[in-house]
């Protein structure tokens, strides 16, 4: 197997994504524009939208809210740990929220591993299709979040799971 990378840019309410995928088109990552740690395109990837069909349809189904889970073949690479903290925000259902504590103790990881995972999860290179705009602070609070805090305010009230008072945030 080749580095061929594949990309394309699918319009969204929150501006317009950057998808890639590896050589058998599964998909690696989603950014969105001035995201922290996100992708750009690189000299020698290929800009191809074949490989990414199932995606943008995915994609328009989640923001018209017709569409509740993602069923995208999907890979990143990051260490064991960031895997596993992966895994367990795969697991977190439209609609719901849960915080950093209740996936650092999904991932076995001590109370003092919060901070760990808080960086695994910032380290997401799936925005949306792994929701990692699902985990909020213990207090209820709007934590970080990669792509910043009024596209996750966004895709919460998108949702249904955002308390009123963060709407205004959006």
């Amino acid at each position: 197997m080749t580095d061929l990378t594949y990309w394309t840019s699918v319009e969204s309410p929150l501006g317009p994504l950057l998808l890639t995928a590896d050589a058998d088109a599964t998909l690696t990552s989603l950014s969105v524009p001035g995201q922290k740690g996100g992708r750009t395109v690189q000299d020698g990837w290929r800009h191809d939208p074949g490989p990414f069909r199932s995606a943008a349809e995915q994609l328009a189904a989640y923001f018209a809210a017709e569409l509740k889970e993602f069923r995208l073949p999907m890979r990143s690479d990051g260490t064991e740990f960031r895997e596993r903290v992966w895994t367990a925000l795969d697991s977190v259902p439209y609609g719901a929220t849960t915080t950093y504590g209740e996936i650092a103790a999904r991932v076995g990881a001590s109370r003092m591993a919060v901070r760990a995972v808080g960086g695994a999860i910032g380290a997401n290179p799936l925005l949306i299709v792994r929701p990692c705009h699902r985990v909020i602070g213990a207090d209820g609070s709007l934590t970080g979040y990669a792509g910043g805090l009024e596209r996750k305010v966004r895709l919460l009230s998108l949702e249904g799971s955002i308390e009123e008072r963060f709407r205004s945030l959006a």
